[in-house]
């Protein structure tokens, strides 16, 4: 700017100071070339040292004189208006004897930093004007008198916003430099240059202060260690934040406006984009279009957003997405589905033709990075009906509800969750009657199976308070699987040709998505091999590239419709002639189909839920049962409380009862088999032994089979050859040829004899008779002679 002053104001300078020091204008001294070179301040200090010696040649006459106070004024105002090129004494605040006062040798020994920024880079390249001005500002550290070399400039924050300090590493040096003492002074075109933040700005002027650093900027040279202009530079700051607050909130306030008439555009999900008039429409690219269909039908169908990945995995399908930066951005990518993306989808009102905005809200964190923090629907703005969607608004809805069902982690006491693999079938859906919290569901083993317990146990957990009450599911389950098999079976032929239908749209669905799949690799291909054609052949390095990509193309293709077919033919496998015949014979009865053991717990759970609203248990002397179905009807069943333990181990009466009755006929070990022939089963174990036969009849003070046949009169070995008067041996050969009827009473082959009616042969007589055979013995009378084994 010196270069460019006015030729008419330096011949005015050099004048008035050839009239002060009585020199000819033009001599060297205190001039003009020493106040381009080293500025204002120098200057002044060589003019109180008179530094600059008069020339030899010089008259007597011509000693310097002190210059008079209304010269050296007149002198500042014109040396005034050649640096600012303006003669106005208002640019002269900076160089007023008060500004000269703070700049010190102390601080004219250190640097003098200069800080530029810009907001953004469309205002580096568009607002180059304010650029100018702020580079400008090394010529006023020039006039202060600082060199040319001693004056830094730290430009590397053009496009930062100056919101924080985080990302700009200009200002966090200039903090730096200023902090270890190397800076003497800190130029700014505007205290918002230097930061807009009060912390960081405060922040500086404390350091500014602790190291004797004075501020500059359009208005004027600040010292912040003194009061007042620490004072105005606080104000300054909080200005400058202020300015910057309410330029955020008009901008922010024209968004909301526009967003509220559901004009605003912005980002679009996958499925979705803006037409010539940038109004929303459906993607014209009809694979995501049937894809996204798939998906809502899938979910519809399911429930669960776990069911619709594992669909999409087992159907061999990928869902779509859009790159949102990168040098693709924009570009749609196909990968297999993951659960986060369902939920994203699911919960975006945007697939029911809904403008929304303002769903999440984000915060700035100490360290410079960004949090994000879900808002209540509430303070969302959302306007339905604005454009054509994949469902409608009363879908969207349900499905919300649904996933709040779903949700395991919603409410204090987990009020709802998807249904499980376990055999409790009212899990999640059980109300306890006396507090009216959500029962949890708890399993043992018994006889190698899983059986529920219903316990509420909120109180327990939370208070330290005993169980509620704790109910064995497995009765009740039982109660409440009959009255569902009765409520169903007049609609089981219609449900059975329902699911047949569902069944074969769902795999003519996958099918359709995976033909599109099909056409977009032969699409490809074919893209490439029109690109591999229309090269120059000469070129191999472009040729070899394109046609190593029309391979690769080729090979896609080959692989996709070979995963098709074979999917294809997995899909005819497994729903056939034989498969719809077994669905419609099952149909016929529902009973058969719900007990059926091949059909999973959880699809029992899916159908009770269809029908149930929620299942309210009471334990007192009885547990009372109320069912409460969808639509509002009602229904209360009461139970027998179920058997403790011991109770359950204990035989059952019948068991007793029969052992009893076979202890008149058979020995132990021939009970336990008749038992297990007969289907009885122990209460411990599953069958029985002579060892299990023994106890019971211990335990149930039932006579033994000895003492039974006692008391019908029969004897002992000894005593009825005693009785015969033979041996013991002659007995035991007349039992086995028949001659007496023995009964066995253990399993030792011991037995008691019946008095026999007629007279035996006598002594030695037997032998004659044994000759004869045994059909002189039937002349004794013994015609119905036998052994019990």
């Amino acid at each position: 700017m010196l270069i460019g002053a006015d030729s008419g104001l330096i011949t005015h300078y050099e004048n008035l100071r050839g009239q002060a020091l009585a020199y000819p204008a033009g001599v060297r001294g205190l001039g003009y070339a020493l106040f381009i070179r080293q500025g204002m301040a120098a200057w002044a200090c060589a003019w109180r040292s008179h530094a600059v010696e008069p020339p030899t040649s010089a008259p007597p006459s011509a000693a310097p004189n002190p210059m008079p106070l209304e010269l050296r004024a007149q002198v500042a105002l014109v040396l005034a208006g050649i640096i600012f090129n303006s003669p106005k004494t208002g640019d002269l605040l900076m160089l007023t004897a008060e500004a000269h006062q703070k700049v010190t040798a102390a601080h004219l020994k250190r640097n003098a930093y200069l800080y530029i920024r810009q907001s953004t880079l469309r205002q580096v390249f568009e607002n180059t004007e304010s650029t100018k001005r702020q580079y400008a500002l090394r010529d006023r550290a020039v006039a202060l008198g600082w060199s040319l070399d001693r004056i830094i400039t730290i430009d590397s924050d053009l496009g930062q916003s100056g919101a924080s300090s985080v990302d700009r590493e200009g200002f966090q040096r200039l903090v730096a430099e200023v902090g270890v003492g190397k800076a003497g002074i800190v130029l700014g075109l505007e205290v918002s240059r230097l930061a807009r933040n009060s912390t960081d700005w405060h922040r500086l002027l404390e350091i500014c202060a602790l190291t004797d650093t004075l501020i500059l900027d359009e208005d004027g040279i600040y010292d912040p260690a003194h009061f007042n202009d620490r004072l105005l530079l606080g104000l300054k700051g909080t200005m400058s934040e202020a300015e910057l607050h309410v330029l955020r909130a008009r901008l922010q306030g024209g968004i909301l406006n526009k967003a509220r008439r559901g004009e605003l555009k912005s980002p679009l999900p996958v499925g979705f984009a803006y037409d010539a008039e940038d109004r929303v429409i459906v993607d014209p690219d009809k694979q995501v279009q049937q894809t996204l269909r798939f998906f809502f039908e899938t979910f519809r169908r399911t429930g669960s957003a776990c069911a619709v990945v594992k669909a999409f995995r087992q159907q061999s399908l990928l869902f779509p997405r859009r790159l949102k930066k990168g040098p693709h951005k924009g570009d749609l990518l196909w990968a297999e589905m993951e659960h986060s993306q369902v939920l994203r989808v699911l919960h975006n009102p945007r697939y029911a033709g809904a403008f929304i905005y303002g769903r999440t809200r984000t915060r700035k964190k100490p360290d410079g990075k960004e949090c994000w923090s879900k808002l209540p629907r509430e303070q969302w703005v959302l306007v339905p009906g604005m454009h054509v969607g994949y469902i409608t608004w009363e879908e969207y809805e349900t499905n919300q509800r649904r996933l709040q069902e779903n949700a395991q982690a919603h409410g204090a006491d987990r009020r709802r969750s998807p249904p499980h693999q376990g055999p409790a079938l009212l899990q999640g859906i059980v109300i306890c009657g006396i507090c009216g919290g959500r029962m949890s569901i708890r399993y043992h083993d018994r006889d190698k199976r899983l059986v529920p317990d219903y316990v509420c146990q909120r109180k327990a957990i939370q208070q330290g308070q005993p169980v509620c009450q704790r109910i064995t599911g497995e009765h009740v389950d039982k109660a409440v699987s009959d009255i569902l098999v009765e409520t169903m079976t007049p609609l089981a032929l219609e449900v059975a040709l329902t699911v047949q239908q569902e069944l074969q749209s769902r795999l003519d669905d996958a099918d359709r998505l995976r033909q599109k799949r099909v056409e977009r690799a032969r699409y490809e291909a074919e893209l490439a091999q029109r690109r591999y054609m229309n090269v120059d052949p000469s070129n191999r390095l472009v040729a070899d590239t394109l046609e190593a990509d029309w391979n690769q193309k080729l090979r896609a293709l080959a692989e996709t419709q070979e995963e098709c077919e074979r999917q294809r033919q997995a899909d005819r496998a497994a729903i056939g002639d034989q498969q719809r015949e077994s669905v419609m014979a099952l149909a016929k009865d529902f009973q058969r189909v719900w007990s059926n053991p091949h059909t999973p717990d959880r699809e029992r759970k899916r159908i009770a839920r269809l029908l149930l609203e929620d299942v309210t248990l009471i334990r007192r002397e009885q547990i009372t049962v109320h069912i409460r179905f969808r639509g509002g009807v009602t229904q209360s069943l009461t139970l027998p409380l179920p058997e403790s333990a011991p109770q359950l181990r204990k035989t059952k009466p019948a068991v007793i009862a029969e052992i009893d009755r076979l202890l008149n006929t058979n020995t132990e070990r021939e009970i336990a088999a008749i038992l297990n022939e007969n289907g009885f089963r122990p209460g411990v174990g599953n069958r029985f032994d002579r060892s299990i036969v023994v106890r019971l009849r211990y335990a149930y003070h039932l006579k033994d089979r000895f003492s039974r046949l006692r008391a019908a009169g029969m004897m002992t070995m000894e005593e009825m050859a005693s009785k015969l008067d033979v041996l013991p041996c002659t007995v035991k050969k007349w039992r086995d040829r028949g001659l007496l009827r023995a009964h066995r009473y253990n399993d030792k082959g011991e037995c008691l004899y019946e008095s026999p009616d007629v007279l035996l042969p006598g002594k030695f007589a037997h032998k004659h008779s044994y000759l004869a055979g045994k059909g002189e013995v039937v002349m004794h009378g013994f015609n119905e002679v036998q052994c019990e084994a």
